[in-house]
């Protein structure tokens, strides 16, 4: 999953100070976790039982619905075998 991350902070020397960070999710993550998951022949509740999450919060994800954290996200892209990719956008002042 690609993650779009703007910072707001300065820089000292070459130590960067965050002030502030806002993610953004830049690509339909649900699709991507309900495709792996057949996959793997796993069901909602299998990858619900894996994660340790409810099955409710199983099907908003696949379904987008909701806001997810990121926590969230990384456990079920632990089981599911994939990886959260996080990047640095660089904001063009």
């Amino acid at each position: 999953m690609h993650y779009i991350t703007q910072m707001l902070g300065y820089s000292k020397g070459n130590i960067y100070f965050c002030i502030k960070c806002v993610i953004y999710c830049t690509m339909k993550y649900g699709k991507l976790i309900k495709e792996r998951r057949t996959v793997l022949g796993l069901t909602q509740q299998d990858l619900s039982d894996y994660t340790e999450l409810s099955l409710r919060i199983i099907k908003s994800v696949e379904s987008e619905k909701g806001n997810p954290s990121l926590k969230t996200l990384e456990k079920i892209a632990e089981v599911l075998g994939l990886e959260l990719i996080m990047r640095v956008k660089i904001i063009n002042e």
